[in-house]
């Protein structure tokens, strides 16, 4: 796994507000995971504008520390290395996301993390890490079935009903997608999923070749913008918002995502707007011929 220098160790801690290195503790991984998650969103930005970012460990590190964000292959990988390069031990994982209406599954189309403890003084410990999958989880789960809620948002941990050994995180009832299942087997590297990024961000097929979607969420909230709706989940449940021009839909996606896109000029910008625009108002046109 790549290890990153001292100065890049710092320079991703800036990134996510982390002050200082600290020993790698139970406590230290909770707050990296939260300040990552509510930092650092999951996006299909590049994919959507045609400029897939590479994965591996470095790449995904530099897309981190350029200013930049990713999806899960980005997210996992960098944060992955971070851990190791801070005395974490980290295991890499097949892992599959059930979508709404589908069965099931671990196809590799998503990278599964885990981190164990081997305190001398303390039983073994095996914590679910994952800061890939955009509105879930806010902070790392110990690999113990049982229910967790965290903010407006409740999970299960459970075993996995498609591989063996393996575990299965079901995400919030309400949620945007049901579930994640982990294959137990630790990979020795990130080989598994390059041909799956490869048809994330390039095929005709991929579910995010045209779809905007960022999303992120803290300890009490989580938001999604999918296009040019805006949806926010906390205690009082779910609003959705449409945004209607260019400024507003820059200043949430700043504002409410602290996305920059940085690597995007004035002009670029206003193309991705107009496109998502024209995207939205063909789905709004889709819909009212539904209804009719």
């Amino acid at each position: 796994m790549y290890t990153l220098t001292q100065e890049e160790i710092m320079a991703y801690l800036q990134r996510i507000g982390i002050a200082e290195h600290q020993p790698p503790t139970k406590a230290y991984l909770v707050a990296l995971h939260e300040a990552h998650v509510r930092t650092l969103t999951w996006q299909t930005i590049d994919i959507f504008t045609r400029k897939p970012a590479m994965i591996g460990f470095e790449p995904s590190v530099q897309l981190i520390l350029s200013g930049r964000s990713g999806y899960c292959f980005h997210l996992n990988g960098a944060f992955s290395a971070l851990l190791h390069s801070l005395g974490y031990q980290v295991n890499l994982h097949r892992a599959g996301v059930q979508p709404l209406g589908l069965e099931p599954r671990v196809n590799s189309f998503h990278l599964g993390l885990s981190v164990d403890f081997n305190d001398e003084q303390s039983k073994p410990e095996k914590w679910i890490v994952d800061v890939g999958l955009g509105d879930m989880p806010y902070h790392p789960l110990p690999l113990q079935y049982g229910s967790y809620e965290q903010g407006p948002l409740r999970y299960k941990v459970t075993e996995s009903s498609v591989v063996t050994p393996g575990w299965r995180l079901e995400h919030d009832p309400n949620a945007s997608f049901v579930g994640v299942d982990i294959d137990a087997e630790v990979l020795t590297g990130l080989d598994e999923f390059y041909p799956k990024h490869e048809h994330y961000s390039r095929s005709p097929e991929s579910p995010w070749l045209n779809i905007f979607l960022i999303r992120q969420r803290d300890a009490e909230e989580s938001n999604e913008l999918r296009g040019c709706i805006w949806s926010k989940r906390d205690r009082n449940g779910v609003s959705k918002t449409e945004l209607v021009n260019e400024s507003q839909w820059l200043s949430v996606i700043a504002d409410v995502f602290g996305e920059k896109l940085v690597h995007y000029d004035s002009i670029e910008r206003n193309l991705l707007w107009k496109r998502v625009e024209a995207d939205h108002q063909a789905w709004k046109a889709f819909r009212a011929e539904e209804i009719n």
